[in-house]
């Protein structure tokens, strides 16, 4: 079982992954659905799509606000867009493997990406709102702990990207053993191959793997995206 991206566009040296070209097709349904959804958009709400997303942004700007803080939004004034791009993007990335699509999340490189734009925003936050008594933070509360705080900032890009990274690609190895074993099972029973096993049975797999992991994954993300970030925009 090879699980690694594959080559599909290859110009000289130069190469596209199956990752790059599907993250393009999720960018692009996304921004055609967005217009679609906002073109027709009035001062006064007239249709329930308008409606919805209006409660959509509304509890979203609610949720960024409470969970980073004021200061951190005047910081950073693209976090609120960023946020929801990010759990959009997300979300469909693990929803498109049921249309038989390669998930770019199941790539190390797209979860890394994340990680280290959400460490830059860190960073960023920090220096922006504390100077160079940022830096102080790492020998706190003595300086015999500079050491442990400079491997827990290293750590922390590698814990934000192997997560998501390892719970997708967990479910994908786990539904392609699955097809695999009913595939098997339905050539015993009947010796042809037509694998009617796999039709019904992962489904309910798929709605977890796929949908629930995917979501709480994309959730957790951005949550620790904004407790992260939210938190070095606190000046002491």
């Amino acid at each position: 079982m090879n699980y690694q991206a594959s080559y599909i566009l290859k110009i000289g040296d130069f190469m596209i992954s199956e990752t790059v070209v599907v993250s393009w097709v999720i960018i692009a349904c996304l921004g055609i659905v967005s217009y679609l959804l906002t073109r027709n958009l009035k001062k006064e709400p007239t249709s329930k799509v308008q409606v919805f997303l209006e409660f959509a942004i509304t509890s979203l700007n609610k949720l960024v606000k409470e969970t980073m803080g004021e200061r951190a939004i005047k910081t950073l004034p693209f976090i609120i867009p960023y946020i929801c791009s990010l759990f959009l993007f997300f979300l469909f990335s693990n929803i498109i493997g049921l249309v038989g699509l390669r998930s770019p999340t199941v790539d190390l490189d797209t979860t890394l990406a994340w990680a280290t734009i959400t460490v830059v925003m860190i960073y960023y936050t920090a220096l922006k709102n504390k100077g160079m008594g940022f830096f102080k933070g790492f020998i706190d509360p003595v300086p015999i702990f500079l050491p442990i705080n400079i491997v827990g900032e290293i750590a922390r890009p590698i814990s934000l990207s192997f997560r998501p990274f390892g719970n997708i690609m967990g479910g994908t190895i786990i539904m392609s053993l699955v097809y695999q074993l009913l595939a098997f099972i339905s050539k015993l029973i009947v010796d042809i191959n037509i694998p009617f096993g796999q039709l019904i049975i992962p489904v309910p797999l798929h709605l977890y793997f796929d949908i629930f992991a995917g979501c709480l994954q994309a959730f957790i993300f951005i949550m620790l995206t904004m407790v992260f970030v939210g938190s070095e925009a606190e000046v002491e």
